[in-house]
């Protein structure tokens, strides 16, 4: 769902003319896009988003001016076994439903846009239930009878605690996909604007910024400064949260270390066990952007589980 970010943001650039929004409700097989992409189509042709990488954009593009003349949804299956197969079939051989509403009170209303963002903004998920059979949609978990909900989670943000040359380069990697980094090091010289250009930058203590921040199933911390006096607070303050991925960079030797001066702080040995430690997949990585991807590969798996 992170990815549906550039389409709220599309709309708050649009508005002022006629809009549709496209959403996938359901996927059979190996569909390219996850249920609840969604696709925002402009009356004058401008479209955000995607419902299948590409497969039927083409198709829905056709729909949703059909709908945006008319004022009512419509819901499509494409796949390999729709009728035009050949022409708008997904190559990797799934299937997708697809629902094409108009922006406004008998499909998608905008103040629906502005409540998914509110609650966002303030780390809550929130759930829009779509009558099926109207085409409506509304906030609210969904009552007996057909109707598709799609929850929007809070925004996933990294908080790195250590601006060192890994932190650069996994800085990078977050943009990259759509999670906001936030680099947290109280110590001036290493924590610069020339280092970390348009990040944001936190010089607090890591305990008192992380809690600050609020860490949630969304939220990603990991330290990588190597000095216990920095790392470890920063763990405490992120295990004492429900963060989705906490993981610390290190050798397993001095990860058994750190494990022995967090239980003598207090801390359980099941939140112990939340620590990614050595941070990231083996991937066999060498250099700090390698280190970063291993890293980056790791929390996405975690933020993943963490929103199931």
């Amino acid at each position: 769902m992170a990815d549906n970010d550039s389409v709220f943001s599309a709309y708050h650039h649009w508005q002022g003319g006629p809009m549709a929004i496209a959403t996938v409700l359901s996927t059979w097989g190996s569909a390219p896009r996850p249920r609840g992409s969604h696709m925002l189509v402009h009356a004058d042709g401008r479209l955000e988003g995607s419902v299948s990488g590409g497969c039927v954009e083409g198709e829905v593009l056709a729909v949703a001016a059909e709908v945006i003349a008319s004022g009512r949804p419509q819901r499509h299956r494409y796949g390999v076994t729709a009728d035009s197969a050949w022409q708008v079939g997904l190559p990797c051989g799934g299937d997708i439903e697809v629902l094409v509403q108009p922006v406004g009170e008998a499909g998608f209303p905008p103040a629906l846009f502005d409540a998914i963002e509110t609650a966002r903004a303030e780390g809550r998920s929130l759930p829009v239930r779509t009558d099926l059979a109207s085409g409506a949609s509304m906030i609210g978990e969904a009552p007996d009878g057909d109707a598709f909900v799609n929850r929007y989670p809070p925004p996933r943000r990294l908080l790195i605690v250590g601006a060192v040359q890994i932190a650069q380069s996994l800085v990078g990697i977050a943009r990259t996909l759509g999670i906001r980094p936030v680099v947290i090091d109280p110590r001036a010289r290493f924590l610069t604007a020339e280092r970390f250009p348009d990040v944001d930058l936190d010089d607090r203590w890591p305990d008192e910024a992380i809690a600050a921040f609020r860490p949630d199933p969304a939220t990603a911390v990991v330290t990588l400064s190597h000095d216990i006096k920095i790392d470890d607070p920063a763990l405490f303050a992120a295990l004492s949260a429900p963060t989705g991925y906490v993981a610390a960079l290190g050798s397993r030797r001095s990860h058994a270390a750190r494990r022995e001066r967090l239980a003598a702080l207090g801390v359980a040995a099941a939140d112990l066990d939340r620590i990614d430690g050595p941070a990231g997949i083996d991937i066999g990585a060498i250099g700090a952007a390698e280190i970063a991807l291993s890293v980056a590969a790791g929390m996405v798996s975690a933020l993943a589980r963490a929103s199931e």
